[in-house]
Order: structure tokens, then sequence, then C-alpha cells
């Protein structure tokens, strides 16, 4: 798929909790292609400190209104910078970049996200849901402000909760869930993103129990092209770049991830 580098002006800057922020960014030509699942680098200008460009998964995309939204959660000067970004900010982007989720047809989907994991779910919740799935979708956070976004994937279908402290939702990990715990057979597939150890969790309980299963990886990816090798990681293929492989893959062919035998992971981790 043909990439760009597009200088986009902010239409908005919707702040979600202290953490986290929501940029929609509009364009003056039509918007490029994009599936679910590939990503965006962002360029930080105005940051001294921050050289190399920031990626951030394609949240979600307006064709009628020419936007897109990029989920942005504030961990050092470079994302605390863009959370700042005011209307009419011009954004440079390089994008899409890497290869997407697989999408399915006429099936019953879980898709799981962990903190800011929920990132490129949306876009791949509403793709799937026009091609005709039953989508559920379940979030999980420590406590009740983690949980991002939750009313938004009401649009498509059913949506779970799970928080580490039982302030909202089910108490426990996202891995708990009795969505997974007790009816994870009812899904023909597993769509997943959040942090590492969760991921490595779903993996393994889709292995267990036969169904197909992507996860996003979230590999530190400086470059975004493949030049960098800073998002390398193990396969059995041999080494690949996450930024040019990825950023999602089939976790059997990831070297000792359906193997896992944890149940859960907190997620700090």
């Amino acid at each position: 798929m043909k990439k760009y580098i597009l200088n986009l002006r902010v239409r908005s800057n919707k702040r979600l909790n202290q953490n986290h922020n929501l940029i929609e960014l509009g364009c003056d030509s039509p918007l490029p292609s994009m599936v679910p699942g590939q990503f965006a680098e962002v360029r930080v200008d105005g940051s001294p400190s921050t050289y190399l460009r920031r990626p951030f998964s394609i949240h979600r995309v307006d064709r009628g209104a020419n936007t897109m939204h990029l989920l942005i959660k504030s961990v050092g000067e470079g994302t605390r910078h863009l959370s700042a970004l005011k209307k009419d900010d011009i954004l440079n982007i390089m994008m899409p970049l890497g290869n997407g989720f697989t999408l399915t047809r006429n099936s019953e989907v879980l898709l799981v996200g962990g903190g800011c994991g929920v990132a490129p779910l949306y876009f791949l919740a509403e793709q799937l849901f026009r091609q005709g799935n039953k989508v559920n979708m379940l979030i999980g956070g420590k406590s009740a402000g983690d949980v991002l976004l939750a009313d938004d994937y009401r649009a498509f279908g059913t949506v779970y909760v799970s928080t580490e402290d039982g302030t909202l939702g089910e108490k426990g990990m996202v891995t708990a869930h009795p969505v997974l715990a007790k009816r994870v057979q009812s899904f023909s597939k597993i769509y997943c993103c959040g942090p590492d150890g969760m991921m490595r969790a779903v993996a393994h309980i889709a292995e267990t129990n036969h169904i197909d299963c992507e996860v996003s990886l979230e590999n530190t990816m400086a470059c975004g092209i493949g030049a960098c090798l800073c998002c390398v990681v193990e396969t059995h293929k041999g080494n690949q770049c996450v930024c040019t492989e990825g950023p999602v893959f089939n976790p059997k062919k990831l070297i000792n991830w359906t193997s896992e035998t944890e149940t859960g992971c907190s997620l700090d981790q």
C-alpha cells in the first residue's frame, strides 16, 4: 500500500482523562486508503528533545468528513506536546504504515483491548460490523477512569468491561472476565491489542480453544519503514520488523507466544 507524508489540520483535541487525548485530524485532499490495524508516524514539531516520529494506531476514519482520529497517551515530552495541540494546528504524518487485521465475514468475533490498546479497535469494530459480523468488545483497565471509549463501541455490538479494582464492570483482569472464561468458544475469531502479557494470555486462551487469533504488537517503532530495526520480534520465520511485517500478527507465528500458561496480566505490565 502506498505511503504518504501529509500535513493534517487538527479539527479537535478531546481530553478523555488525565493521560489520554483523542485528536481529530482533517486533510485538504482525500485521505489515502487505510485498513484497520495500520498505524501512522507523527512528527513532533516544537519539542526540541523529540528527535524521532512517534507511532500511533489509526483509531478511526470518517470518509464522509474526510477525517481520522488518533488516540494519544501522554508518557513523555513528545506525547505531552501532542496532547496540548490546539484546533487548526498542523501535524505532519507519515501513513498508512504496516499491515492490518484480517477481516472475517458473517461470524461472531471478540475484540479485546487493554488500556490504550483499544486504539486500533474502533476502526476494526466498525469494519467488522459492516462485514456482517456480530461484534463483541471486551475493554479492560486498572480502574473505571482507565476504561476508554466504551460507549463509542456500543454502536457496533456488545461491550463488556473489566477493571482490576472492580470500580466498573467485572472485577479482575481482562482474561478472567466471563466472556473469555465461560463463553470463549462462541467466537470464531479473537482480535487483541494491549500490554504484552495480556495479549500473550489471550493468545494462549485462543490456542487452547482452537480459535483463530490476531494480536497487534506495540513494540517501539522509531522509523516505521524497517530501517532502524528497533522493533524486531522473533518469529518462526526468523526476526521480523513489527513496523513492516506487522504490527498485526497471528500469535502462532511468534516464538513462545501460544505456549504461555498465564491466565492474566496486570495492565501495568
